[in-house]
């Protein structure tokens, strides 16, 4: 049997109709399958190799790591120090109050420890969140998902959830009260098609949680590591959160995540129980060392910096008259067509013709575009030719 078949038999699936492109490297900004094929992958493995595949300074630091030692106790019980020394890379670039990071193994798992560590600090239960919001898949971060779709066959799920309209002002004002634990939201929604949050919005959930002793969670699995035109979405409104969910473009391409906080609040996981939230594989020595080659690539390299001027000329290029709209900012865009069956159409199209692209879970009329941050100039002209022939191609047939 070839390794198609053995997917198919043995690989749990989650759809109809897996893409099942069998890949046999990645390199840059690049896929090759198994026929020698090349694809530009134009979502970065949505929003997780920001700093390209197999990038040669985050193998160094990974086989460097490997040779000394791999998994060698559950999580904050020993010093080591890949771990330390990247808990102090992020701290020193954030804001003085998120100084203390709990590593996980996905953003999913960052968001179950940040909503327990939101009820521990505070002794409430009601976590506010947003419609179309996307945290992941796990029971608590899949109950503050913002899409019923999503969650109905899987009730019951957490209980004094409350889902505000996201950039309502109105409505979010009155929602806080001294009864929330927490409110969670993203600073660009992720499956909706990017769409960004209001200042004025921030700032009133901002001003309510200080007023009632909520925390504020910002969710930034996707749009941290530089994929907003900053380093963290949040420095563009100047709003600090209590609680920072980090994840997808931060490993490098291994699997990690985090949730930071202040170690006044953290501490609270150290006692009444102790062990408050553990986790056998979070921290782990080879993915902390691969995030802190990733962060340093990203730093020493002003990646952050160049991504809005990048982002001008990819939205520069898309003129195309099916076009509908595009939303978003920085390498975080979404190009919605009239209908969902477009949308796919173009999106196999654009697969067929060597361009990597997929579509948003909460928005299927719409067309996912984040690059890599790696990618050049030229990179991304080829790329949106690739685009506008897959659209004309598919308009043709139509």
């Amino acid at each position: 049997m070839n390794n198609r078949q053995l997917f198919l038999n043995h690989v749990a699936q989650v759809s109809n109709s897996p893409l099942g492109i069998e890949i046999e490297r990645a390199d840059s900004v690049y896929l090759f399958d198994n026929t020698g094929k090349q694809y530009i992958d134009f979502i970065s493995g949505i929003s997780v190799s920001n700093v390209g595949h197999c990038h040669p300074e985050v193998v160094n630091a990974i086989t460097k790591q490997i040779q000394q030692y791999m998994h060698v106790m559950v999580f904050g019980e020993l010093i080591q120090g890949s771990q330390v020394q990247l808990a102090k890379a992020l701290t020193d670039i954030l804001p003085k109050n998120l100084n203390s990071v709990y590593f996980t193994n996905s953003g999913a798992e960052a968001t179950e420890g940040s909503l327990k560590l939101a009820k521990r600090v505070t002794g409430r239960s009601e976590i506010i969140c947003f419609t179309n919001a996307y945290h992941g898949s796990t029971h608590g971060a899949l109950s503050v998902m913002g899409n019923e779709d999503f969650k109905q066959a899987f009730r019951p799920l957490l209980p004094d959830i409350k889902i505000i309209e996201y950039n309502n002002a109105t409505a979010i004002k009155s929602a806080i009260t001294s009864t929330t634990a927490a409110v969670i939201l993203e600073p660009i929604q992720s499956e909706t098609g990017y769409i960004e949050s209001t200042i004025k919005f921030l700032q009133i959930i901002k001003d309510k949680c200080l007023e009632t002793g909520a925390l504020l969670i910002f969710d930034e699995i996707q749009s941290g590591f530089g994929r907003s035109g900053s380093m963290f979405a949040f420095e563009q409104s100047n709003i600090v959160p209590d609680i920072l969910l980090l994840a997808k473009g931060m490993g490098g391409g291994l699997p990690i995540g985090c949730f930071i906080s202040d170690v006044r609040l953290m501490n609270a996981l150290t006692h009444n129980p102790a062990l408050g939230h553990i986790t056998t594989f979070g921290g782990n020595a080879v993915c902390c060392a691969a995030s802190l080659a990733c962060l340093q690539v990203i730093l020493n390299n002003n990646l952050h910096k160049e991504v809005n001027k990048k982002s001008v000329l990819i939205k520069s290029l898309l003129t195309h008259s099916a076009i509908k709209s595009i939303k978003g900012k920085g390498f975080m865009l979404s190009i919605e067509f009239e209908t969902e069956d477009l949308n796919m159409k173009i999106i196999n199209q654009c697969i067929k013709n060597g361009l990597f692209v997929d579509w948003f879970l909460f928005n299927t009329k719409a067309l996912r575009i984040t690059p890599p941050l790696i990618i050049s100039d030229n990179q991304i002209k080829q790329s949106i030719n690739i685009l506008n022939k897959s659209i004309n191609e598919v308009l043709k047939e139509a």
